[in-house]
């Protein structure tokens, strides 16, 4: 049986942890609030300058910033690190919402506007909630994540639909299949929601099909994945 003392502490950490939690939404809130219209980008921490998703990263940070949208990023190197070049050198504003953790997660220096976080939750609930649009280069787990619990918001109607652009055809290729042959024809999801994503390598074309929801407020499915 646990001593009660113990139980105390517990419940003090607890309480504690709490405040924490709302500080870090109140501190994402105010900064955020103000940054719209937003893309957010996702990808590889481990890409490095002069590898296809790095390079093409850079493109459309740069695409993006043009086209008069903040660029939101994980804040962290690679991939995040490429968008917000990208945006910078093009005038753009950029935001990197990093995360502690052991390993990989350092800070760009690209981020105009830098906010740090303990909790994956409240990192995750700001780079969805300020976005038109969501950009996922090839990446591993947190990627695969993102996008995955982006499409289910989406499917739920929890969030508004909006664009969730995949670029990078031939890696993304393999799960797409996937979800065709398996997943679609064994029922577990309808043939609808393979139209929440599209896929293209051109930094125009996912910049054209930002705009043009923004401006519509419609999603253009005329090429779905």
């Amino acid at each position: 049986m646990t001593p009660r003392y113990e139980i105390n502490q517990l419940e003090k950490e607890e309480s504690w942890r709490m405040f924490r939690i709302i500080g870090e939404f109140v501190e994402g809130f105010d900064a955020l609030s103000r940054i719209t219209p937003a893309v957010t980008v996702f990808g590889s921490a481990r890409t490095r300058p002069g590898e296809f998703a790095y390079d093409l990263a850079e493109a459309i940070g740069r695409e993006i910033a043009a086209a008069g949208f903040t660029v939101i990023t994980g804040g962290g190197p690679g991939v995040m690190e490429a968008a917000c070049k990208g945006a910078m050198t093009a005038g753009g504003k950029t935001v990197g919402l990093n995360i502690d953790l052991p390993l990989e997660q350092k800070a760009n220096p690209y981020a105009t506007i830098s906010l740090h976080f303990h909790y994956f939750f409240v990192r995750k609930v700001m780079l969805v909630k300020y976005a038109t649009a969501f950009v996922l280069l090839p990446g591993g787990f947190g990627t695969v994540d993102e996008l995955f619990e982006t499409v289910t918001l989406i499917q739920t109607h929890k969030i508004r639909p909006f664009p969730v652009i995949l670029v990078g055809q031939d890696y993304w290729r393999g799960l797409l299949e996937w979800l065709r042959v398996r997943a679609l024809v064994d029922g577990f999801i309808s043939p609808s929601d393979l139209d929440f994503f599209s896929v293209t390598d051109d930094p125009a074309e996912v910049v054209a099909r930002i705009t043009a929801f923004y401006r519509g407020g419609e999603i253009d499915l005329s090429s779905p994945a």
